[in-house]
């Protein structure tokens, strides 16, 4: 059970198509508001985000899930190269 949360649109698209073969993809989110009411609804076992999103973004999105007991595994896919950042992620919860 995995949740997909991406601003970019085709990026979003695209890698749901992609997961939707393999997993049971439960739903999606635009922005880090909406992953974190999505994620406590559908409690995933695998959150899938990326860091840069509005309304709070994939690092506070964590930190959220973290605080609120979300069970689940977050694994972070972004375009940033910045090895602060994936540290950044690990520190507020994220598991890759």
């Amino acid at each position: 059970r995995v949740l997909l949360a991406d601003d970019h649109a085709i990026v979003a698209q695209g890698l749901a198509a992609l997961l939707r073969e393999e997993f049971d993809l439960v739903g999606t989110a635009a922005d880090g508001a909406a992953l974190v009411e999505a994620a406590g609804r559908l409690r995933p076992d695998v959150v899938v985000t990326d860091l840069s999103m509005p309304k709070g973004g994939g690092l506070e999105a964590i930190r959220r899930l973290a605080a609120d007991g979300v069970p689940c595994r977050v694994v972070v896919l972004t375009m940033h190269a910045d090895p602060n950042l994936a540290a950044e992620a690990l520190r507020a919860g994220a598991t890759g």
